[in-house]
């Protein structure tokens, strides 16, 4: 009799483990998306940061904006994903640069 529910229960057994196989993958690729985003916008504002140093040793000034540097320094920006707030106050004074994800 035990023998006979086991075999009733076994498909059923297998779709639900290979659903929490399948929720417990999506789940990690989900995560590592989020998580490659955040690498990516720290890897823009250091490059944007280094280009703008660059641009103050090389010019003695530092960027009026970020599109110069983007220009002429070759940081690249997708624009779709990808705000840059960049304060400058004078020209001899570093800038703020953040970054904020869309």
């Amino acid at each position: 009799m035990k023998k006979k529910s086991l075999r009733r229960f076994s498909p059923l057994f297998f779709c639900i483990a290979a659903a929490a196989v399948f929720l417990f993958f999506i789940y990690g690729v989900n995560h590592l998306s989020s998580g490659n985003a955040v690498e990516e916008k720290a890897q823009l504002e250091r490059a944007l940061t280094r280009a703008a140093v660059s641009c103050y040793a090389m010019e003695g000034a530092y960027p009026p904006n970020a599109e110069y540097l983007i220009e002429h320094y070759g940081v690249q920006l997708d624009a779709k994903r990808f705000d840059v707030k960049y304060d400058l106050f004078a020209s001899n004074l570093m800038p703020d640069i953040t970054v904020l994800e869309k």
